[in-house]
Protein backbone atom coordinates (compact mmCIF):
# COMPACT_ATOMS: atom_id res chain seq x y z
CA UNK A 1 0.00 0.00 0.00
CA UNK A 2 0.68 3.48 -0.29
CA UNK A 3 2.12 5.81 2.97
CA UNK A 4 3.31 8.98 3.33
CA UNK A 5 6.51 8.40 5.53
CA UNK A 6 9.28 10.59 7.44
CA UNK A 7 11.92 8.36 6.20
CA UNK A 8 14.88 9.71 8.14
CA UNK A 9 15.60 12.86 10.13
CA UNK A 10 15.09 15.75 7.96
CA UNK A 11 12.84 18.37 6.68
CA UNK A 12 10.33 16.70 4.09
CA UNK A 13 8.56 13.62 3.56
CA UNK A 14 7.98 10.64 0.97
CA UNK A 15 5.29 8.36 -0.79
CA UNK A 16 6.68 4.62 -0.17
CA UNK A 17 5.16 1.51 -0.75
CA UNK A 18 4.93 -0.47 2.32
CA UNK A 19 3.20 -3.89 3.54
CA UNK A 20 -0.33 -3.16 4.39
CA UNK A 21 -0.55 -3.69 8.86
CA UNK A 22 -2.60 -6.69 10.20
CA UNK A 23 -5.41 -6.44 12.78
CA UNK A 24 -4.74 -8.03 16.23
CA UNK A 25 -6.76 -9.55 18.83
CA UNK A 26 -9.25 -6.29 19.69
CA UNK A 27 -8.08 -4.40 16.82
CA UNK A 28 -9.82 -3.61 13.57
CA UNK A 29 -8.32 -3.29 10.03
CA UNK A 30 -9.48 0.51 7.99
CA UNK A 31 -9.08 1.32 4.61
CA UNK A 32 -8.35 4.85 4.67
CA UNK A 33 -10.83 7.46 2.44
CA UNK A 34 -10.15 10.83 3.58
CA UNK A 35 -7.24 12.53 6.12
CA UNK A 36 -6.68 16.31 7.32
CA UNK A 37 -3.38 17.58 7.70
CA UNK A 38 -2.84 18.75 11.08
CA UNK A 39 -0.34 21.54 12.15
CA UNK A 40 1.24 18.42 14.26
CA UNK A 41 1.89 17.00 10.96
CA UNK A 42 3.32 20.26 9.40
CA UNK A 43 5.97 20.28 12.31
CA UNK A 44 6.83 16.91 11.77
CA UNK A 45 7.30 17.43 7.81
CA UNK A 46 9.80 20.50 8.72
CA UNK A 47 11.62 18.64 11.68
CA UNK A 48 11.74 21.02 13.89
CA UNK A 49 13.01 21.17 17.59
CA UNK A 50 9.56 19.34 18.72
CA UNK A 51 9.82 16.86 16.05
CA UNK A 52 13.33 16.18 16.63
CA UNK A 53 12.37 15.26 20.32
CA UNK A 54 9.43 13.12 19.38
CA UNK A 55 9.61 11.45 16.21
CA UNK A 56 11.46 7.84 15.39
CA UNK A 57 11.93 7.74 11.58
CA UNK A 58 10.53 5.87 9.57
CA UNK A 59 7.25 6.52 10.57
CA UNK A 60 4.12 7.39 9.09
CA UNK A 61 1.83 10.61 9.19
CA UNK A 62 -1.10 11.32 10.08
CA UNK A 63 -4.18 11.37 12.48
CA UNK A 64 -7.57 13.00 11.33
CA UNK A 65 -9.49 10.49 9.11
CA UNK A 66 -12.32 8.41 8.17
CA UNK A 67 -12.50 4.94 6.43
CA UNK A 68 -14.50 1.81 6.35
CA UNK A 69 -13.91 -1.21 8.27
CA UNK A 70 -11.62 -3.77 5.70
CA UNK A 71 -10.92 -6.69 8.35
CA UNK A 72 -11.96 -7.82 11.88
CA UNK A 73 -9.50 -8.81 14.43
CA UNK A 74 -10.84 -11.38 17.18
CA UNK A 75 -12.85 -10.24 19.94
CA UNK A 76 -14.06 -7.18 18.28
CA UNK A 77 -18.00 -7.37 18.16
CA UNK A 78 -19.39 -3.59 18.25
CA UNK A 79 -18.34 -3.37 14.29
CA UNK A 80 -19.17 -4.20 11.26
CA UNK A 81 -16.76 -5.23 7.92
CA UNK A 82 -17.49 -1.95 5.56
CA UNK A 83 -18.95 0.44 8.22
CA UNK A 84 -17.63 3.82 8.02
CA UNK A 85 -15.42 5.15 11.38
CA UNK A 86 -13.06 7.52 12.46
CA UNK A 87 -11.19 7.16 15.66
CA UNK A 88 -9.58 8.64 18.78
CA UNK A 89 -6.52 9.12 17.88
CA UNK A 90 -4.56 9.15 21.76
CA UNK A 91 -4.38 5.24 22.26
CA UNK A 92 -4.52 5.32 26.19
CA UNK A 93 -3.45 2.42 28.96
CA UNK A 94 -6.83 2.24 29.81
CA UNK A 95 -6.18 1.23 33.75
CA UNK A 96 -4.30 4.47 34.82
CA UNK A 97 -6.08 6.86 37.43
CA UNK A 98 -7.23 9.10 34.64
CA UNK A 99 -8.27 6.42 32.15
CA UNK A 100 -10.60 5.02 35.23
CA UNK A 101 -11.76 8.61 36.12
CA UNK A 102 -13.01 9.05 32.55
CA UNK A 103 -9.93 11.50 31.87
CA UNK A 104 -8.27 9.32 29.57
CA UNK A 105 -7.26 12.38 27.78
CA UNK A 106 -4.62 13.18 30.24
CA UNK A 107 -3.39 9.16 30.56
CA UNK A 108 0.57 9.54 30.87
CA UNK A 109 1.05 6.54 29.38
CA UNK A 110 -0.70 7.98 25.78
CA UNK A 111 0.88 6.64 22.35
CA UNK A 112 -0.44 8.87 19.03
CA UNK A 113 -0.86 7.86 15.93
CA UNK A 114 1.20 9.33 13.24
CA UNK A 115 3.59 10.26 16.50
CA UNK A 116 4.46 7.56 18.68
CA UNK A 117 2.70 5.10 16.23
CA UNK A 118 2.58 4.90 12.52
CA UNK A 119 -0.33 7.24 11.25
CA UNK A 120 -3.08 7.48 8.85
CA UNK A 121 -1.52 8.93 5.87
CA UNK A 122 -1.65 5.57 3.99
CA UNK A 123 -3.98 3.27 2.31
CA UNK A 124 -5.37 0.89 5.04
CA UNK A 125 -4.70 1.63 9.38
CA UNK A 126 -4.72 -0.71 12.24
CA UNK A 127 -6.84 0.84 15.36
CA UNK A 128 -7.36 -0.92 18.71
CA UNK A 129 -11.42 -1.06 18.28
CA UNK A 130 -12.12 0.54 21.76
CA UNK A 131 -10.88 3.97 19.86
CA UNK A 132 -13.16 3.48 17.08
CA UNK A 133 -15.91 6.06 15.94
CA UNK A 134 -19.01 4.84 14.27
CA UNK A 135 -19.62 8.14 11.65
CA UNK A 136 -23.53 9.01 10.90
CA UNK A 137 -24.74 8.31 7.64
CA UNK A 138 -25.49 12.25 7.10
CA UNK A 139 -21.73 13.29 8.27
CA UNK A 140 -19.96 13.64 4.60
CA UNK A 141 -16.21 12.10 4.73
CA UNK A 142 -14.78 16.07 4.71
CA UNK A 143 -16.32 16.52 7.80
CA UNK A 144 -15.81 13.28 9.60
CA UNK A 145 -12.03 13.04 8.63
CA UNK A 146 -12.15 16.21 11.50
CA UNK A 147 -13.67 15.09 14.01
CA UNK A 148 -10.34 15.16 15.69
CA UNK A 149 -9.37 19.04 15.61
CA UNK A 150 -12.99 20.11 15.56
CA UNK A 151 -12.46 18.15 18.86
CA UNK A 152 -9.82 20.20 19.83
CA UNK A 153 -11.65 23.05 19.19
CA UNK A 154 -14.98 22.25 21.39
CA UNK A 155 -12.89 21.26 24.31
CA UNK A 156 -11.08 24.35 24.36
CA UNK A 157 -14.74 26.29 23.85
CA UNK A 158 -16.25 23.71 26.38
CA UNK A 159 -13.80 24.05 29.52
CA UNK A 160 -15.94 27.01 30.61
CA UNK A 161 -19.31 28.49 30.19
CA UNK A 162 -19.54 30.85 27.17
CA UNK A 163 -23.36 31.87 26.82
CA UNK A 164 -23.98 35.44 26.74
CA UNK A 165 -19.76 35.85 27.31
CA UNK A 166 -17.85 38.25 25.55
CA UNK A 167 -15.24 35.72 23.41
CA UNK A 168 -11.60 36.05 22.16
CA UNK A 169 -10.33 33.95 20.25
CA UNK A 170 -6.16 34.63 19.71
CA UNK A 171 -4.58 33.02 16.37
CA UNK A 172 -6.92 31.33 13.38
CA UNK A 173 -5.41 28.56 12.53
CA UNK A 174 -7.68 25.79 11.55
CA UNK A 175 -9.16 24.80 15.34
CA UNK A 176 -8.74 28.71 16.06
CA UNK A 177 -11.57 28.98 12.88
CA UNK A 178 -13.96 26.10 14.09
CA UNK A 179 -13.79 27.77 17.41
CA UNK A 180 -15.74 30.69 16.08
CA UNK A 181 -18.97 28.74 14.97
CA UNK A 182 -18.67 26.27 18.09
CA UNK A 183 -18.79 29.43 20.52
CA UNK A 184 -21.81 30.53 18.63
CA UNK A 185 -23.65 27.56 18.59
CA UNK A 186 -23.40 27.78 22.62
CA UNK A 187 -24.68 31.00 23.03
CA UNK A 188 -21.22 33.35 22.84
CA UNK A 189 -22.64 37.23 22.79
CA UNK A 190 -19.54 38.45 20.65
CA UNK A 191 -16.75 36.93 19.18
CA UNK A 192 -13.13 38.84 18.44
CA UNK A 193 -10.68 37.18 16.73
CA UNK A 194 -6.89 38.06 16.98
CA UNK A 195 -4.67 36.66 13.87
CA UNK A 196 -1.92 37.99 11.29
CA UNK A 197 -3.22 36.36 8.37
CA UNK A 198 -5.39 38.45 6.16
CA UNK A 199 -6.76 35.18 5.14
CA UNK A 200 -7.72 33.71 8.08
CA UNK A 201 -9.25 37.26 8.97
CA UNK A 202 -11.41 37.30 6.34
CA UNK A 203 -12.18 33.42 7.04
CA UNK A 204 -12.90 33.97 10.52
CA UNK A 205 -15.42 36.84 9.36
CA UNK A 206 -17.17 34.83 7.27
CA UNK A 207 -17.80 31.97 10.17
CA UNK A 208 -19.72 34.65 12.37
CA UNK A 209 -16.45 36.32 14.40
CA UNK A 210 -18.03 40.16 14.69
CA UNK A 211 -14.32 41.61 14.45
CA UNK A 212 -11.23 40.15 13.02
CA UNK A 213 -7.95 42.18 14.39
CA UNK A 214 -4.55 42.12 13.24
CA UNK A 215 -2.21 41.26 15.82
CA UNK A 216 0.33 43.68 14.11
CA UNK A 217 -2.36 46.60 14.96
CA UNK A 218 -0.72 49.44 17.20
CA UNK A 219 -4.03 49.88 18.38
CA UNK A 220 -5.24 46.49 19.10
CA UNK A 221 -5.78 46.84 22.68
CA UNK A 222 -8.03 49.75 22.83
CA UNK A 223 -9.63 47.91 19.43
CA UNK A 224 -10.60 44.93 21.62
CA UNK A 225 -11.76 46.68 24.76
CA UNK A 226 -14.13 48.71 22.55
CA UNK A 227 -15.59 45.71 21.20
CA UNK A 228 -15.53 44.54 24.62
CA UNK A 229 -17.61 47.38 26.22
CA UNK A 230 -14.46 48.26 27.81
CA UNK A 231 -14.49 45.62 30.09
CA UNK A 232 -12.58 43.08 28.29
CA UNK A 233 -13.32 39.41 27.70
CA UNK A 234 -14.96 37.27 29.61
CA UNK A 235 -13.18 34.39 27.56
CA UNK A 236 -10.02 33.97 26.28
CA UNK A 237 -9.34 31.19 23.73
CA UNK A 238 -5.59 30.73 23.21
CA UNK A 239 -5.16 29.09 20.08
CA UNK A 240 -1.88 30.13 18.50
CA UNK A 241 0.91 29.57 21.47
CA UNK A 242 2.53 33.37 20.59
CA UNK A 243 3.26 34.44 23.89
CA UNK A 244 2.41 37.72 22.86
CA UNK A 245 -0.92 36.90 22.24
CA UNK A 246 -1.39 34.91 25.75
CA UNK A 247 0.36 38.01 27.95
CA UNK A 248 -2.42 40.43 25.21
CA UNK A 249 -4.95 38.16 26.18
CA UNK A 250 -4.55 38.14 29.70
CA UNK A 251 -4.09 41.39 30.21
CA UNK A 252 -7.46 42.00 28.67
CA UNK A 253 -9.45 39.58 29.95
CA UNK A 254 -12.35 40.81 32.31
CA UNK A 255 -11.88 40.45 36.10
CA UNK A 256 -13.11 36.62 36.78
CA UNK A 257 -12.79 35.65 33.45
CA UNK A 258 -11.61 32.20 31.88
CA UNK A 259 -8.63 31.75 29.27
CA UNK A 260 -8.63 27.88 27.89
CA UNK A 261 -4.93 27.64 26.40
CA UNK A 262 -4.79 25.24 23.28
CA UNK A 263 -2.03 26.78 22.19
CA UNK A 264 1.45 25.11 22.46
CA UNK A 265 4.48 28.25 23.04
CA UNK A 266 8.07 27.32 21.39
CA UNK A 267 9.73 27.80 24.94
CA UNK A 268 8.66 28.55 28.22
CA UNK A 269 6.75 31.68 28.70
CA UNK A 270 6.73 34.75 31.05
CA UNK A 271 3.56 36.20 32.55
CA UNK A 272 2.79 38.48 35.74
CA UNK A 273 0.60 35.88 37.39
CA UNK A 274 0.10 38.45 40.06
CA UNK A 275 -1.67 41.52 38.03
CA UNK A 276 -3.17 39.05 35.63
CA UNK A 277 -4.07 36.34 37.03
CA UNK A 278 -4.35 36.17 40.58
CA UNK A 279 -5.67 39.39 41.83
CA UNK A 280 -8.41 39.35 38.39
CA UNK A 281 -9.93 36.06 39.91
CA UNK A 282 -8.77 34.53 36.69
CA UNK A 283 -9.08 30.95 36.04
CA UNK A 284 -6.87 29.02 33.85
CA UNK A 285 -7.55 25.67 32.11
CA UNK A 286 -5.21 24.18 29.99
CA UNK A 287 -6.65 22.04 26.97
CA UNK A 288 -5.05 18.71 25.91
CA UNK A 289 -6.67 16.64 22.93
CA UNK A 290 -10.68 15.86 23.54
CA UNK A 291 -12.05 14.34 26.26
CA UNK A 292 -12.63 10.70 25.98
CA UNK A 293 -15.78 10.69 24.92
CA UNK A 294 -17.65 13.28 25.90
CA UNK A 295 -16.29 15.77 23.29
CA UNK A 296 -16.88 12.76 20.38
CA UNK A 297 -20.39 13.06 21.27
CA UNK A 298 -20.59 16.75 21.02
CA UNK A 299 -18.73 16.76 18.13
CA UNK A 300 -21.45 14.69 16.16
CA UNK A 301 -24.28 16.83 17.14
CA UNK A 302 -22.47 19.90 16.31
CA UNK A 303 -21.36 18.16 12.85
CA UNK A 304 -25.26 17.26 12.30
CA UNK A 305 -26.29 20.53 12.85
CA UNK A 306 -24.12 23.11 11.88
CA UNK A 307 -21.83 21.23 9.47
CA UNK A 308 -22.03 23.85 7.04
CA UNK A 309 -20.66 26.32 9.18
CA UNK A 310 -17.14 24.93 9.18
CA UNK A 311 -16.64 24.74 5.11
CA UNK A 312 -15.30 28.18 4.85
CA UNK A 313 -11.50 26.47 6.81
CA UNK A 314 -11.54 23.65 4.37
CA UNK A 315 -8.97 24.81 1.84
CA UNK A 316 -9.35 21.86 -0.92
CA UNK A 317 -8.60 18.56 -1.30
CA UNK A 318 -5.21 16.96 -2.28
CA UNK A 319 -4.57 13.39 -3.38
CA UNK A 320 -2.51 11.09 -0.85
CA UNK A 321 0.84 11.40 -3.31
CA UNK A 322 0.36 15.43 -3.67
CA UNK A 323 0.63 15.73 0.00
CA UNK A 324 3.71 18.61 -0.43
CA UNK A 325 1.61 20.55 -1.79
CA UNK A 326 -0.61 20.90 1.24
CA UNK A 327 2.47 21.43 3.63
CA UNK A 328 3.82 23.61 1.35
CA UNK A 329 0.40 26.07 1.18
CA UNK A 330 0.26 25.65 4.87
CA UNK A 331 3.90 27.49 5.27
CA UNK A 332 3.45 30.10 3.06
CA UNK A 333 -0.41 30.63 4.00
CA UNK A 334 -2.76 30.37 1.37
CA UNK A 335 -4.29 26.78 2.45
CA UNK A 336 -5.48 26.56 6.43
CA UNK A 337 -7.39 23.14 6.64
CA UNK A 338 -6.46 20.27 3.70
CA UNK A 339 -7.72 17.08 3.30
CA UNK A 340 -6.11 14.28 1.61
CA UNK A 341 -8.17 12.02 -0.68
CA UNK A 342 -7.16 7.95 0.24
Amino acid sequence: MKAIRKLSPGRGCAVVDVEPPKPGPGEVLIRVSACGICGTDLHIFQWDAWSQGRIRPPATYGHEFVGTIEEIGSGVDRFRLGQRVSAEGHITCGTCRHCRNGEGHLCRDVRIIGVDRDGCFAERLVMPATNLWAVRDAIPDRHAALFDPIGNAMHTVMSQPVNMKKVLVTGAGAIGLFAVPIAWENGAESIVVVEPSPLKRSLALKMGAQHAFDSADPDLASKILDATGGFGPDVLLEMSGAASSLRLGLRLIANGGHASLLGIPRGETTLDLSNEVIFKGVTLHGVTGRRMYETWYQVEDFLLRHGASIEPAISGTLPLERVQEGFTGMENGTMVKVLLEV
